[in-house]
């Protein structure tokens, strides 16, 4: 297994591993995981019953971010960092022949992200087959550069929207916990409960991924006090992301005073999809992996699409699902000249019980719950061609 960088990459790459874990005996698999070096998510694969060891290696990505055109050639700072991790790639792929060389797997999962660059390009030097994929609407820069290697690409959506070779590529979703599934009224007051929070009133769930999203953490902690002065007991949950935490409690403390109480900020949360269950609306950026947790369980979202990340993959995620009139879509550029309209949307659907089921109903009918097994079984193949020499 190899991915990481957000929980977007890991998140999926750990509901395979526990689907194979299902499938076969302990005796029968060994699971390891490649992360990258200093990777702040570690802990979360290393304490998952799954995997049974983690490596790390070194790796860079290329940055580069959505309509800034050539202009970024001439950021100084950018050109510093991408020359820094060009050479972290090469060591990595050094530290990668060697763990491939010592661990001799019979295949290999690539979810995505910089580290399956220098272990992917080893694989295909070694002939070890792999498997890739992805779960954005648009395939990954890392992806890319090893998909000419890869045995298969699995990919999230129609297989037609993708450049991959048509012979190669299979779609089967993408992959969630199966703690994700319908929440219902009766569901829902459970996780109010778990959180002891009083099921009679409404809960905001704010997060922007894994890694967290600081831009609009800060839109909705500004917004905060008219949301609690006009919905005086609104519970607000936020994920803020590693590191930002601390900052955004003390704004919220700022902006609220003593009803700062009435909001729960944490960093990350292994179960969250209490958190999630719990929400009346939810407010998050469109990573695929937490848009296709949300639709597993049905809620109401505002998303708030990333309009800096590379092909603006975010962008297209979130308009395949306001297509199907599944999700209620904001300008992040808009939301940061004037938070009020993140203000709207959200009252918007605080108020509406009826949009709010309509939107859950629409966003749930998106959802595949066997992703996992259907991903399972790819790399399955893949370990029976190998082991029989074919």
């Amino acid at each position: 297994m190899v991915g990481g960088g957000s929980g977007g990459h890991i998140t999926p790459t750990l509901a395979v591993a526990s689907e194979l874990r299902q499938q076969l005996a302990k005796d029968q698999l060994y699971i390891g995981y490649v992360i990258g070096s200093g990777d702040k998510l570690r802990s979360t694969v290393a304490d998952h019953p799954a995997i049974q060891s983690v490596h790390s290696v070194h790796s860079g990505k290329f940055r580069r971010y959505h309509g800034e055109g050539w202009r970024q050639i001439f950021d100084v700072v950018t050109f510093l960092k991408n020359l820094r991790d060009f050479f972290y790639v090469c060591f990595g792929t050094i530290e990668s022949f060697l763990l491939l060389r010592k661990e001799k797997p019979d295949a290999i999962l690539i979810k995505g992200g910089f580290v399956g660059v220098p272990v992917g390009l080893m694989a295909a030097l070694l002939k070890i087959p792999y498997v890739t994929h992805d779960s954005d609407a648009v395939p990954g820069l890392a992806n890319r550069i090893i998909g000419r290697w890869a045995s298969t690409h699995a990919v999230a959506m129609p297989i037609d929207i993708y450049s991959y070779p048509p012979n190669k590529t299979v779609q089967v979703g993408v992959p969630i916990s199966d703690a994700y599934t319908h929440v219902s009224a009766a569901q829902q007051a459970s996780y109010k409960h778990e959180l002891d929070l009083d099921k009679h009133n409404p809960v905001l769930m704010v997060t922007g991924g894994g890694l967290g999203a600081q831009r609009l953490n800060e839109a909705v902690a500004r917004i905060s006090k008219k949301l609690i002065a006009r919905h005086p007991q609104l519970h607000i949950l936020h994920i803020a992301g590693p590191g930002k935490a601390h900052s955004l409690q003390k704004q919220y403390q700022i902006a609220l005073g003593t009803k700062a109480i009435q909001v729960i900020v944490k960093e990350f949360v292994p179960d969250n999809y209490r958190y999630t269950g719990a929400a009346d609306v939810i407010v998050a950026r469109a990573g695929a992996t937490t848009l296709a947790e949300f639709a597993a369980q049905g809620k109401a979202c505002v998303v708030v699409p990333n309009q800096q990340l590379t092909g603006g993959h975010q962008l297209k995620n979130a308009q395949v699902l306001e297509d199907a009139n599944a999700v209620v879509i904001v300008d992040d550029s808009a939301v940061q000249k004037n938070p009020e309209i993140l203000l709207q949307q959200i009252e918007r659907l605080l108020k509406d019980a009826e949009l709010r089921k309509k939107l859950g109903a629409a966003l749930h009918k998106t959802a595949r719950f066997d992703a996992a097994q259907a991903l399972a079984a790819e790399v399955l193949k893949l370990t029976e061609k190998s082991q029989s020499g074919s």
